[in-house]
């Protein structure tokens, strides 16, 4: 995202600027809702072995978007774009790699409660995310 944002640059910026905490507000709080959703129905099916891809590209999206209007910033700063993404890729592979090895543990061990809670993060996340960008 941010490579893309570095290319589209200064052509869609303000754009950019003034709407990127509203998606990611929205895409985050539709997951975090579904999420809490699923996790209060009694249905006590197995959880899928696969993720739903939908899902995740939404919630790749959505966490992404900010990602994308830093990369709008790097071309006014001059950043060297290749060396940015590569610390932002290996960065967020890590975290990511430990969040689905302990979120596996975790969901097995709590099940719906896990789920639930997951979606009150998403729903914090898109709240902190209107409060950083002063809509509160």
């Amino acid at each position: 995202m941010p490579a893309i944002g570095y290319v589209v640059g200064l052509q869609f910026s303000q754009m950019i600027q003034n709407w990127d905490h509203w998606i990611a507000f929205v895409l985050l709080a539709l997951i975090g809702v579904n999420m809490i959703r699923e996790g209060l129905s009694s249905d006590d099916e197995p959880a899928p072995s696969l993720i739903n891809l939908k899902h995740v590209l939404t919630l790749g999206v959505a966490t992404s978007i900010d990602a994308l209007a830093i990369g709008v910033s790097f071309a006014f700063l001059s950043v060297d774009i290749l060396l940015a993404v590569f610390i932002i890729g290996l960065t967020t592979f890590v975290i990511s790699f430990i969040g689905v090895k302990s979120g596996h543990f975790l969901g097995r061990k709590f099940k719906s409660k896990a789920e639930i809670f997951g979606g009150l993060v998403l729903l914090v996340m898109a709240v902190k995310i209107l409060h950083e960008h002063g809509v509160f």
